[in-house]
């Protein structure tokens, strides 16, 4: 790479004039350079790269079971924040905490106003940089180093306004770069809205986790108080000799397993508050609800479409497209590495042999100096880098088709979890209602002698497990709802009511 100057002009002080003409003639300079500078600004507006063309999604145009849970007139996801779209106030309380105490997202959001500072710089770097600089000297020359032979004190004192090495975009290299930067930053704040969109997700799913444990542990309670009477009647006939040792110690195994249950239930429990503490970022006071006071109005329905167009409004989609959109800027600028590159010097003030004499009588001074440099031989090095800028690109399109991919597939399980799990629970229900009768009439055949105690053994057992299984697949239902909005995009306001202000 060589520089080229292009030319350099510049008037000493100590031509005649008077105060009034410096000044006149000071104010017309900057007149003419600000003049100057404007019109090579409209002039760069040249630019090397292709326009941007959005990949077609590799993904099937429409999903299966798309209008399983919603109705026609259900709205659609991208326009419903958190608050409406939960209709629990415990878990709405929880979610405003979350968002204002979870060191995740404040991670997330200390990232983006870095990814912001550096767009700014970039920027910043298609403006000319004006600054102020002020120097003095003063020094004594020798007799024997004097054209004249005697010594003398020479002093030299200036101010100016400089401009310092400003780059005329010609081919669009800076351009291209600020728009990489913007990508980049738009990027990092779609990142932190798929934090917090799955921040609000996981809060959900742990609150309903929590639910859902209080509601089994309300079960195991009640299961263990119905044994334990069950054990002492046995216990008792057994004293008495109306009930054999068999059936008192079968009552007894049945009591301690009902007790284990409790217990391993009442650990979990206490180990998803501890995780939902973790989540909200605060100390949280455990509260018992069973899944069944919060059921009703939990969430609101959605209406998820035919088309997987509606993937295009994620978060973490938004951010795999605006990092192949500065891939593809940055193409731009290594093409426009292969052209000169011009930049403009210049400075204008005022300059005398001594101090009262700086903004003078005829101590006006400027300077103009462009530069132009060309590259001839780099080894291949210029060549290289718009390789690598196209690989780079080629990489983003890769990573943008294989994040949609993944968003399609978390929406279409969340359609088939909402399809499937609603017909799991009517199948249970049934099941329940079935085991219930057959603990029923197990317990009834005993008491005639038509049958043993373990008969009622394995029924109770079966019962029991049955109304677990169904609290979980109701939590589970609701959980497919919460993972259904999140993996649509919900969560927060739309990107594109706010991508306006961010440029």
């Amino acid at each position: 790479m060589e520089s080229i100057p292009l030319g350099h002009v510049e008037r000493l002080p100590g031509d005649p004039g008077t105060a009034a003409a410096s000044i006149w003639n000071s104010g017309r300079s900057v007149r003419r350079l600000a003049g100057n500078a404007a019109l090579l600004i409209a002039l760069s507006g040249c630019s090397l790269i292709e326009p941007y063309v959005r990949p077609t999604p590799p993904v099937a145009e429409r999903f299966e079971n798309a209008n399983v849970a919603a109705t026609q007139e259900s709205p659609a996801v991208a326009p419903i924040a958190w608050n409406q779209f939960f209709g629990d106030p415990g878990l709405c309380g929880l979610l405003a905490q979350a968002e204002a105490n979870n060191r995740g997202l404040r991670i997330a959001m200390q990232r983006v106003a870095e990814a912001r500072a550096l767009y700014g710089i970039q920027r910043a770097e298609q403006l000319p940089g004006i600054g102020l600089g002020a120097y003095g000297s003063r020094g004594r020359v020798p007799a024997d180093l004097s054209i004249t032979g005697r010594s003398y004190v020479a002093a030299q004192y200036q101010a100016t306004l400089n401009l310092s090495a400003w780059e005329l975009d010609f081919w669009g290299r800076v351009r291209n770069l600020k728009d990489a930067a913007l990508e980049a930053y738009l990027a990092s704040d779609e990142a932190r809205r798929a934090v917090q969109v799955a921040l609000v997700a996981q809060v959900a799913n742990t609150y309903l986790a929590e639910r859902e444990l209080d509601e089994r542990v309300a079960i195991a309670r009640r299961t263990v108080a119905t044994r334990e009477e069950a054990h002492r009647i046995l216990a008792r006939r057994y004293e008495v000799g109306s009930a054999s040792r068999l059936d008192a110690a079968q009552a007894e195994i049945l009591l301690n397993q009902a007790r284990a249950e409790l217990t391993v239930l009442a650990r979990l429990r206490e180990q998803n508050h501890n995780a939902l503490v973790l989540l909200v970022g605060t100390p949280l006071a455990p509260a018992e609800r069973p899944l069944s006071q919060v059921e009703a109005g939990f969430v609101r329905e959605l209406a998820t479409g035919l088309t997987s167009n509606v993937l295009h409004d994620r978060p973490d989609v938004l951010a795999a497209e605006h990092r192949l959109k500065a891939a593809h800027a940055n193409i731009g600028a290594a093409r426009a590495a292969f052209f000169p590159r011009i930049t403009l010097t210049a400075g204008l003030g005022s300059a005398s042999a001594e101090l009262e004499g700086l903004f003078g009588s005829g101590s006006q001074v400027w300077s103009f100096l462009p530069s132009l440099s060309l590259p001839i031989f780099d080894a291949g090095r210029t060549r290289a880098n718009l390789d690598l800028a196209e690989v780079r690109r080629n990489a983003a399109v890769a990573d943008y088709e294989q994040v949609i991919q993944g968003a399609f597939r978390e929406v279409a399980d969340a359609l088939a979890e909402r399809r499937w799990l609603a017909e799991q629970i009517d199948v249970q229900r049934a099941s329940l209602a079935a085991q219930t009768e057959r603990a029923r009439l197990a317990d009834l055949r005993y008491r005639n002698g038509a049958a043993s105690y373990l008969e009622v053994l394995d029924a109770e057992r079966d019962r029991f497990a049955a109304e677990q299984a169904l609290v979980q697949t109701r939590r589970a239902l609701l959980a497919s709802a919460v993972n259904l909005y999140a993996a649509l995009g919900g969560g927060v306001a739309s990107s594109s009511e706010t991508k306006d202000e961010r440029r």
